[in-house]
């Protein structure tokens, strides 16, 4: 049976290799694809497609884990042509035919056939498949990228209609404003509200980013520093909270957190994705007294405030930039996130009710609950040095959940 590779298909893989620059998903790119391309043409057989990557493989059939996070079994009929694809590939008259046998766990496949009526099997004529390897060398390619052309920082302005985003980021000690300038080929993407994975970004407006955003921006940097061409750009609000937790529900991996600033409760979900780590208690003593040096009106290198602390813990700030990137003398953001992201994982059961703990969240939902995304114990002696100033002490989301990773190109 021949498996004609429609245009579609090619925007799904173009999308899959190019379009997320860590955790490679064609979920997003897949929506954007079919609302491009409109409703199948009248008269033609309707073929579905799934798209996931391999859990394992029996004979014939797939076990396969959708970018929907389904899991469904997808049996091979045995005329099916399978092609495989190298990352960033969008002319697929040279990919070459493979054999069942040379697919394996962790490959990225598309599916084409019959789904069963409640979803959970899949008859597939034909696959596209990407290689574990293959995917890990372009995802390795992207963060690299990311860290030799990238830029973030906290949303100050958007002006729409001239497609610029200025936001404010801390060089050499002082705050700086740059502004991002996109164009119609702008890649920009924005995290879900409950989300933590870089992957499930969906592609949204200009219009969207809001004043105290968390952005980040891969470009070209202007020669001045002032201006950054952006050929991607990922945004995200993101809650800061610093309090102490109430209850923990290891089984339904949940904790429940009273809010230092609004003496207001959060029930806080706890995933797979979400980073669990505490501070020694010699290097939370050290920050506090650096915090309450600064409190005091001395000269002790505190952490830079971030204008988007503020009492009601909504977005958070961390114009530092991404995952640890951007450390400089004087103690800044940068030191501090470098300094968590060099901790080991700490499992939920170390964590215990009336600890101390600061949270980097999703925005969250109407039912009032966030998802994790950093939780950081040990941090008592911060929050008694300086309460409002830890405020300020916020995470950076953008090195977890598959997020862009990387030093900020300054």
């Amino acid at each position: 049976m021949r498996i004609v590779i429609s245009k579609l298909d090619k925007m799904i893989l173009f999308c899959a290799a190019a379009g997320a620059a860590v955790a490679v998903s064609m979920a997003p790119c897949l929506a954007a694809a079919l609302v491009a391309m409109g409703q199948q043409p009248a008269g033609q057989a309707t073929v579905a497609k799934q798209v996931g990557v391999i859990k394992s493989i029996s004979g014939n059939n797939i076990t396969l884990t959708t970018d929907a996070g389904a899991e469904i079994a997808v049996q091979v009929v045995s005329n099916a042509r399978i092609v495989r694809v190298a990352p960033g590939q969008t002319d697929l008259k040279s990919a070459p035919s493979i054999e069942l046998s040379d697919l394996h766990a962790g490959d990225r496949v598309l599916v084409r056939g019959q789904a069963s009526s409640d979803g959970k099997s899949f008859l597939a004529a034909g696959v596209i498949a990407m290689s574990r390897s293959d995917v890990e060398a372009k995802q390795q390619r992207d963060r690299e990228d990311w860290q030799k052309r990238g830029i973030g920082g906290l949303v100050s302005s958007v002006a729409p209609g001239a497609g610029t985003i200025t936001i404010s980021v801390r060089s050499m000690g002082e705050m700086k404003t740059i502004a991002i300038h996109t164009a119609k080929d702008t890649v920009l993407r924005r995290y879900a509200p409950d989300s933590i994975q870089f992957d499930e970004a969906k592609p949204a407006p200009i219009d969207q980013i809001k004043p105290g955003d968390q952005l980040r921006a891969r470009g070209t940097r202007s020669a001045d520093g002032g201006e950054f061409a952006a050929a991607e750009v990922v945004s995200g609000s993101f809650r800061n909270i610093a309090g102490t937790i109430r209850s923990i529900d290891a089984d339904a991996g949940s904790i429940e957190v009273m809010d230092l600033i609004t003496k207001k409760p959060f029930a806080v979900k706890i995933t797979t994705q979400s980073q669990l780590r505490a501070l020694p208690p010699e290097v939370a003593q050290r920050i506090a007294f650096r915090l309450k040096g600064a409190a005091s009106g001395g000269t002790a290198n505190p952490p830079p405030p971030s204008s988007a602390a503020n009492s009601g813990g909504q977005t958070a700030g961390g114009a530092g930039g991404a995952g640890g990137a951007g450390g400089r003398p004087g103690g800044g953001q940068g030191d501090f996130q470098q300094i968590v992201n060099r901790l080991p994982v700490t499992p939920l059961a170390n964590f215990k009710k009336d600890d101390a703990v600061m949270i980097v969240a999703t925005e969250g939902t109407s039912s009032g609950q966030v998802t994790a995304i950093t939780v950081l114990g040990g941090v008592e002696p911060i929050l008694a040095a300086a309460p409002a100033a830890s405020q300020a002490m916020t995470l950076s989301p953008w090195s977890l959940g598959g997020a862009p990773a990387g030093a900020d190109a300054q």
